[in-house]
């Protein structure tokens, strides 16, 4: 892990992807349908400790949520490569205001800001760029499900668009554990790797001068 550029904590978002009931929790969308993720049950609690930490320094924590639109029959709109992969995604799952499209517990009270998503990247087609620069954020630590989806595909949207970026290792999990290594691996080109606790520690360090 490299500590040479200075986190100001001022100038620094917390981006979580996809931490939502549908996605983990026992009664949600993908647990139902056969799809539990144990890695990323252990995430909330670990990313709640961080934006925690983030916040008491006067950073910023923003959330994506999976979003699935619905048509004008009330269907949800389902990209076809996902319904391939996930054909019991059905009407009610993952809609806009739903108990299933909210973020997990464990992030009450922490978020600043929420964007609602239709792809992998939590910059594609939101708003999430214009906040964070509205906001005066140069640095982001993306953290989330999953490391080789959301997560790789924000990172590297962050990196296009010159943040400096930071993933959170173990903040984040994938549906195996080769998987996340390896997607951990090819982000290190574009971003910084660090733990959840390094990040908080840097965050917690006094600025020089």
């Amino acid at each position: 892990m490299s500590k040479e550029k200075t986190i100001v904590p001022a100038r620094t978002a917390l981006v979580i992807i996809d931490l939502q009931n549908d996605f983990l929790h026992p009664q949600g969308t993908y647990t139902r349908g056969g799809d539990s993720n144990p890695p990323a049950l252990l995430l909330p609690e670990r990313v709640a400790e961080v934006a925690r930490a983030l916040k008491s320094a006067g950073g910023m924590v923003a959330t994506s949520q999976f979003t699935l639109w619905t048509d004008a029959q009330g269907e949800p709109m389902v990209s076809p490569h996902l319904k391939a992969l996930r054909p019991y995604l059905s009407k009610g799952d993952f809609a806009a205001g739903s108990w299933g499209h909210a973020n997990v517990d464990a992030l009450k009270g922490l978020v600043d800001v929420t964007v609602n998503k239709v792809a992998y990247s939590a910059f594609f087609n939101t708003q999430l760029d214009w906040v964070l620069r509205r906001a005066g954020i140069d640095t982001v630590a993306v953290c989330g499900i999953v490391t080789n989806g959301g997560v790789a595909s924000t990172v590297r949207d962050a990196h296009m668009r010159d943040y400096h970026t930071i993933v959170l290792d173990n903040g984040c999990a994938a549906f195996g554990e080769e998987r996340h290594k390896t997607s951990l691996a090819d982000m290190r080109n574009v971003a910084e790797v660090m733990s959840c606790a390094d990040f908080i520690g840097l965050v917690a360090a006094p600025l020089p001068g």
